[in-house]
């Protein structure tokens, strides 16, 4: 996403990219993000609850009107009931087995990696 977005704005498209996890946001690089501390897969919202959705989608929206430094990650205040789902997120054992990002860069086809490099969203040092 951040990628699309990069190419969005070099057209002179206004992007913003709401996502629920801060490494991949950092990573990636969009040119504005926010982020919600939510479970994956729930970074428009708690489900069935109409107002801290509209709560988010509200902020998500001034940021992108409001965000004037290119690259800025806005954290929102927004926060889920109880951390349960921190505990079961962070298990190595269980239905979530995440684990903290990769920080290489990972490419699935030959030509993903060329296509970042011209876009400048990779850097060869």
């Amino acid at each position: 996403m951040s990628l699309i977005a990069r190419h969005l704005e070099a057209h002179h498209i206004p992007t913003l990219v709401l996502g629920s996890a801060r490494d991949i946001l950092l990573a990636g690089q969009p040119p504005r993000a926010c982020f919600v501390d939510y479970p994956l897969g729930h970074a428009t919202g708690k489900p069935f609850d109409r107002a801290d959705q509209a709560d988010i989608v509200r902020a998500s929206l001034e940021a992108l009107v409001t965000s004037a430094t290119p690259g800025a990650l806005q954290s929102l205040p927004n926060r889920w009931a109880d951390d349960v789902w921190r505990t079961q997120a962070g298990a190595i054992t269980g239905q979530d087995t995440r684990q903290p990002r990769d920080e290489s860069p990972q490419f699935q086809l030959p030509g993903d990696r060329a296509a970042a490099l011209a876009s400048g969203a990779l850097r060869v040092g």
